[in-house]
């Protein structure tokens, strides 16, 4: 028996990790961020930050599987104001990106404004008093942060501007 119980335990130590390699190195391949920035300005025609082109850089934190099929890049709707960048692999990701308004827009909501923020979900919406930290006209992304007591508080949030002073947060897209 002792044999047997010395064979096995190699065995033991080689399978959990021949399990943890593929595991490890597919964690490790993830799509390049600046790569989808390139793209962004490229199908826009304009750099971050300029109007017409992506309001920021896409956000550095994120970890998006890698890409095998090249990126699609559309516009979300008629209205120009996000673009839609996906991976066209099967069960992958997709990406939206906040445009700048083309200058000459009507501004709707000015930096430092308080606005109204809703929350919407499915079958619901939550409203509370913030202030914009950017200006932008209606469809224009900007960030907003909640206000308590009359002075800001908390981490921004990205909100999108639906009418003058107020904007909308949408849980689900």
């Amino acid at each position: 028996m002792p044999f047997a119980f010395a064979t096995l335990r190699p065995m033991a130590v080689l399978l959990p990790l021949a399990l943890i390699a593929p595991i490890a190195h597919a964690q490790a391949a993830f799509t390049d961020l600046t790569t989808i920035d390139r793209e962004v300005a490229t199908f826009t025609g304009k750099s971050i930050g300029q109007a017409g082109g992506a309001t920021l850089p896409v956000d550095r934190r994120l970890r998006l599987a890698a890409c095998l099929a090249p990126l699609s890049v559309n516009w979300r709707s008629a209205s120009r104001d996000t673009v839609v960048v996906s991976c066209p692999d099967p069960g992958s990701w997709r990406l939206f990106v906040p445009v700048r308004a083309v200058e000459g827009a009507a501004v709707s909501v000015a930096r430092g404004e308080v606005v109204s923020i809703a929350v919407v979900g499915e079958g619901f919406t939550v409203s509370q008093s913030g202030e914009a930290m950017d200006s932008g006209a209606i469809g224009d992304w900007i960030r907003v942060r909640g206000l308590r007591d009359g002075t800001p508080k908390g981490e921004p949030i990205r909100a999108r501007i639906t009418r003058p002073g107020e904007v909308e947060v949408p849980l689900r897209e």
